[in-house]
């Protein structure tokens, strides 16, 4: 058989085939759960219901745990308790210790160690909070904290102190003061539901909130910040969609991190929300062991897009306690980030940004494409590396007089 001629002698783009795979939507499959009835299945209550919550179903489920994951599922519950949908656990490889879905939702005992820089509260929220469940961190926005439960619990949440209970946070929401304060302040235009998991609420308490919120005259648009699309894709209902249409402009922010995540399953629910009008964002956050990786995490955001959902931030993953085995390098998320602007769609490039510990806010951080700049001009570079000058008025002013008549040809 004749050799395939390379990319390189055909002068066509080099070929991304060891990934394709990636990119291709295949369902989660039932598993062991293969004899559960279809309508059981599909009910999102009976996959909460079910979810692996013990280190004795793990082990049922699981018999190829690792020593540090026993260890780590047997003291799980004193940091951020163990939560696993059964939809989302067949996503797991059991005979791959590296596998991206394992990292994210099996519990090691890396998670017992804390560095000296590491915190229960990274993101400095609980100081910014000016009643319980509420963050009013930036001028024109609040986090709107629903509850603490979520349908899996990542090993890496930046608000593990909270979410679950596990470590006696008791967190209780107050509804009425929280949207109290937000009717208070007219600068507040913008409304994040987070928690925990908003979509965890029934439909009619979800939908009382945001009836109660969009009666806020001064509160423009409202966003729900969710991982249920991924973890139980089961709960995008018909009924929940055409319940959430009634509150445009709503956006809503999902959370991937790996190709595998995109299953069929999910890819029919994003359509279903995008259907009801939905703008649909991703954040994705930079691990070690599940996205490090240029090619899987461009294959990721690629796919974002074939789901109709949009690439928003890439994460660094904050400093929480326990969670440096999972931290990748900002010299990594910034090689990344050179590998993914001018090699692939504008819209598949995310902003790259890391909280500032303690309470800094969301700080951009990219590559540097601007060499120099001075009043005269601006030394810019190209993905390629190529080197280039645009010139720049000293004050803002167009550098050269317009022409007092513009001739244009006819159009034929």
């Amino acid at each position: 058989m004749q050799a395939e001629k390379s990319s390189k002698d055909s002068g066509e783009p080099p070929s991304a085939r060891p990934y394709q795979g990636l990119k291709s939507f295949t369902s989660a499959g039932r598993g062991f759960w293969h004899d559960v009835a279809e309508t059981d299945w599909n009910d999102w209550r009976w996959q909460l219901k079910h979810r692996i919550t013990t280190v004795e179903q793990l082990q049922k489920y699981f018999p190829t745990l690792t020593p540090e994951e026993l260890a780590g599922a047997q003291l799980s519950n004193s940091k951020l308790a163990l939560g696993i949908t059964p939809y989302f656990f067949n996503l797991i490889d059991p005979a791959d210790e590296n596998c991206p879905v394992r990292w994210q939702v099996i519990p090691r005992i890396e998670e017992t160690s804390t560095a000296s820089w590491e915190m229960s509260d990274p993101c400095g929220e609980d100081s910014h909070s000016p009643v319980p469940g509420l963050v009013h961190r930036y001028p024109d926005r609040v986090l709107f904290l629903v509850t603490d439960r979520c349908a899996s619990y990542c090993r890496y949440c930046t608000r593990s102190r909270l979410v679950s209970n596990a470590s006696g946070y008791d967190f209780h929401p107050e509804y009425d003061k929280q949207i109290a304060y937000i009717a208070a302040h007219p600068e507040i235009r913008d409304v994040l539901l987070s928690g925990g998991d908003p979509l965890l609420l029934s439909d009619e308490k979800l939908e009382n909130l945001l009836s109660r919120l969009r009666a806020i005259p001064h509160v423009e648009f409202l966003r729900i910040g969710t991982r249920i699309p991924v973890f139980l894709p089961q709960r995008i209902t018909p009924e929940l969609c055409a319940m959430l249409k009634q509150f445009h402009p709503l956006f809503v922010s999902i959370h991937s991190n790996h190709p595998r995540e995109l299953t069929t399953e999910v890819r029919d629910a994003l359509a279903r929300l995008a259907d009801a009008g939905i703008p649909l964002g991703n954040q994705t956050v930079l691990l070690k062991h599940v996205n490090d990786d240029a090619d899987v995490m461009k294959a990721h955001l690629q796919k974002l897009l074939m789901c109709r959902v949009r690439p928003y931030y890439i994460y660094q993953c904050d400093l929480i306690a326990g969670s440096a085995h999972l931290r990748a390098s900002v010299r990594k998320g910034i090689e990344i980030m050179e590998k993914l602007r001018g090699h692939t769609t504008g819209y598949a490039v995310p902003t790259y940004v890391i909280d500032a510990p303690g309470g800094g806010g969301k700080v951009p951080v990219s590559p540097e494409y601007v060499l120099s700049r001075n009043a005269d001009r601006v030394v810019i570079r190209n993905f390629e590396g190529k080197i280039f000058e645009y010139p720049e008025a000293t004050d803002g002013t167009p550098l050269f007089k317009a022409p007092k008549k513009i001739e244009e040809p006819e159009l034929v």
